[in-house]
């Protein structure tokens, strides 16, 4: 699903009113007509007190077609028009007129004591800006916002929440409890720097030009699960250990053996044929006890890895997790790098020593997929200003040196030389000890099942995301563990396939 521009949406707005031959306050209904529809069947209670807090362009219109919905439905709702301009959009005009008409209370606020109270008040619909704005909020706005944001009350966004940057950083918004935008994601709504503006973002389908849509360019991409249950690969009826492709997993060290059972335990979870583990001998007896089903090679060192060598000839290869930054260690990983020809995925460990010798990365094979968490990844690549100069760098970063970046936390993005990728999947849950190693586990099996390295790392992260979304109403977010999105990689395909 394709991440647009507010240039671009505006644009597809334009496109389907003519394409379509309807009106703008058509499409004004549609979309408050989606609004309604998730918020109906959201709260049912109609003895709620709704105060809808309106602008004077067309996202104020769409807040007071909303506003006449709820009240013909039996909703008790009340509007507040924030003038910031005496300039109101010909449909924003028209429906305060409709919701007079209606008898619906619509009030103006103009200054500071035209602010209600919102003492009485349990749900605020934000719907003063939409995705056009372009400058810092002042003045009454920001007066009224400053209210809204102290309330304590749900506050539900209509598109974006008022004030939130589509470019840039953002220093003063709504902070919404929850975001319903309409039918095209927006990059603002997913990255951390906003996570205190946006809430639970909701996509709700207003019937835009698919034509319109498809006709627009972009480099930024939400994945959902329709993408990824048309990316995975059917299981054949004659399929056996040997055609389902082999991981091998390398790390661990004297201490941190729980990384490397965690990540050979989500490979073979996930779907390959056959897992081994390379480990320090001390790591054996662990992984014979704790997970049974790999098969194990040990180093010739007790505490931790000296020397990669191995006689087998896996499909994938994931390295790093539990590995240490010892001397012979990275010197037995650079060997390593030197050698391998496998599709490779890096984490922890392997990106602090890459981090300590950035000329390797000169040596790693074409797509090698990269884990980082954020302190990881700033190690890699350096400082960024706010989350759109990361993505910049990041793209950068992976041009250079032909690499697919997995930046992991909550709708970790996916990049490559060409393109950015925002998971749709995931939860609190995952910041857990061990998540980040069953990740590497989930997209090496992937890769070592036949998986376009950029696939793997779409769907890796995807179903890693989405054991937390169907767990959630069973383990408590924070009772949640690495082990449990292992348990729970069976229902995710489930719940793709269905």
């Amino acid at each position: 699903m394709k991440i647009l521009t507010a240039e671009q949406i505006r644009e597809i707005d334009s496109k389907t009113i003519a394409y379509e031959n309807i009106s703008s306050l058509e499409l004004m209904k549609r979309a408050s007509k989606a609004f309604f529809d998730w918020f109906t069947a959201r709260f049912t209670d109609k003895n709620l007190s709704i105060s809808i807090f309106s602008g004077t362009g067309n996202n104020g219109g769409d807040g007071l077609v909303v506003a006449r919905m709820l009240h013909k439905s039996g909703y008790k709702v009340k509007v507040f028009i924030v003038e910031y301009s005496q300039h109101y959009s010909e449909d924003c005009a028209h429906n305060i007129r409709r919701a007079k008409v209606e008898n619906i209370s619509v009030k103006k606020i103009t200054s500071t004591g035209d602010i209600p109270s919102l003492s009485g008040c349990e749900i605020i619909i934000d719907a003063i800006f939409g995705t056009g704005l372009n400058r810092e909020i002042t003045g009454i706005t920001r007066e009224v916002i400053e209210k809204i944001n102290g309330s304590g009350k749900k506050i539900i966004s209509m598109d974006v929440p008022s004030g939130l940057s589509m470019e840039g950083k953002t220093h003063f918004a709504v902070q919404a409890t929850e975001t319903v935008t309409m039918q095209i994601p927006k990059l603002a709504l997913y990255l951390p720097d906003n996570k205190n503006y946006t809430g639970e973002v909701h996509l709700v389908d207003i019937g835009l030009s698919e034509t319109a849509i498809d006709d627009a360019e972009t480099s930024f991409y939400f994945v959902t699960k329709q993408e990824i249950k048309e990316l995975l690969k059917p299981l054949e009826k004659f399929a056996h250990k040997g055609t389902q492709g082999h991981s091998l997993l390398i790390g661990g060290s004297i201490g941190k053996m729980g990384s490397v059972c965690l990540a050979s335990r989500a490979a073979l979870k996930t779907g390959c044929g056959l897992v081994t583990a390379f480990v320090p001998r001390c790591g054996t007896s662990v992984l014979q006890a704790a997970f049974p089903e790999a098969m194990v090679i040990e180093d010739q060192n007790n505490t931790h890895i000296t020397e990669i060598d191995f006689d087998i000839h896996p499909d994938a290869v994931g390295v790093g997790v539990g590995l240490s930054e010892l001397p012979e260690t990275q010197h037995a990983f650079y060997r390593f790098l030197q050698q391998n020809t496998a599709p490779l995925v890096i984490d922890a460990d392997g990106l602090n020593i890459l981090s300590k010798n950035k000329e390797w990365l000169g040596i790693l094979s074409s797509k090698t997929i990269l884990t980082p968490h954020p302190k990881e990844l700033s190690r890699l690549i350096g400082e960024w200003s706010e989350d759109y100069d990361k993505i910049y760098k990041v793209r950068a970063f992976a041009k250079e040196c032909n690499l697919i970046i997995v930046l992991k936390g909550a709708n970790s993005l996916i990049i490559d030389s060409e393109n950015v990728y925002v998971n749709s999947t995931g939860t609190p849950a995952l910041a857990t000890a061990g998540s980040g190693d069953v990740l590497t586990g989930i997209i090496t099996s992937l890769l070592a099942q036949g998986y376009e390295p950029l696939s793997a790392a779409k769907a890796g992260v995807f179903i890693h995301g989405l054991t937390a979304n169907l767990s959630a109403t069973k383990i408590h977010a924070r009772s949640f563990l690495a082990s449990d999105i292992i348990e729970n990689i069976g229902n995710a395909y489930f719940e793709i396939e269905k």
